[in-house]
């Protein structure tokens, strides 16, 4: 029986995990790789070796704590959560994709949110040469350069924005058009250095190891060529929340809805990072949730022990 079981090896789940040992929990973290979406750094040419604090240092120190302790990481997939019924408090079984079991008092999720792709044939292979799914960690980088941001949502509307302030020119595209009640909108239209382009959508993402242009069309049909150095798709995110879905509250969009101190709504089970309903997808803010679940499920474990008693 674990005392904490993490599911996630993101910046969030190590954390966690990290801060779990410190207080000399017996801990597992259940995940298929460590570091999460802070694998993912962006590189653009004629940029080499630029830096600028994401987090990510603290991520490889995180990870690489754990990557030699075999007794608190297992490579694989969590594939159900089973709770427990029990005297005093419930306890969790968490099967995985490989067939194996584990018990626990208490787990943390932090399974994080995928991004909703564009679904264009070179969006993989510049993933990360061009391509990012995140304005607000990458901008700094594009600094006098042109970029492309792709949604119709005020999560687009931000990341225009947040790319206005650095870039030379900012193409927004937005294929269901844009709020029209917005402050936002209002202000990136009196920018000089921003382009509406409402109705139309992205046909294709070209680039020669790295991002150099995309095609637009038009609402009549029209295609046209652009120069850009970046392709930031904004349409969402979506949880991976499946796992509690039928355990704790969820919000409408799939979020798992936590408290301040990262408790969900089933005592036991705790959440963390992008899979919550936390504000802000930043490692930064990930690893602080990460560290907050554990303290609390620190606290949580001792009240357990009460009851036993």
């Amino acid at each position: 029986m674990y005392d904490v079981i993490i599911i996630g090896g993101g910046p969030a789940g190590l954390a966690a995990a990290n801060y779990c040992l410190h207080k000399r929990l017996e801990v597992l973290l259940i995940a298929p790789e460590l570091g999460g979406k802070a694998n993912y750094r962006m590189h653009l040419a004629g940029l080499e070796g630029y830096e600028h604090i994401t987090g990510e240092e603290i991520v490889r120190t995180f990870r690489s704590r754990l990557q030699y302790l075999d007794f608190a990481r297992v490579r694989d997939l969590a594939a159900k959560i089973e709770p427990i019924a029990g005297e005093n408090y419930e306890t969790f079984r968490v099967l995985t994709q490989k067939g194996k079991h584990y018990t626990t008092k208490a787990i943390i999720l932090a399974t994080g949110a995928d991004p909703i792709r564009l679904h264009l044939p070179e969006e993989e292979h510049l993933l990360g040469r061009g391509v990012s799914y995140s304005a607000i960690s990458h901008a700094p980088l594009f600094w006098e350069r042109e970029a492309a941001v792709v949604g119709s949502t005020d999560l687009a509307l931000r990341s225009a924005a947040e790319l206005a302030t650095v870039a030379s020119r900012v193409l927004l595209i937005a294929p269901e058009g844009l709020p029209t009640k917005s402050a936002l909108r209002r202000k990136l239209e009196q920018m000089e250095n921003v382009t509406i382009l409402e109705r139309h959508v992205i046909t294709g993402i070209h680039g020669n190891g790295y991002v150099n242009s995309i095609t637009i069309q038009d609402p009549a049909g029209r295609k046209q060529e652009t120069p850009v150095s970046g392709v930031f798709g904004e349409l969402g995110l979506r949880p991976c929340s499946d796992l509690v879905k039928n355990l704790v509250e969820l919000d409408e969009e799939g979020y798992v809805k936590v408290d301040d101190r990262c408790r969900t709504s089933r005592p036991g089970i705790f959440a963390a990072g992008d899979v919550t309903d936390t504000f802000g997808e930043q490692v930064l803010i990930a690893l602080g949730e990460g560290a907050k679940a554990a303290l609390a499920a620190f606290d949580y474990l001792l009240e357990c022990e009460e009851c036993e008693m």
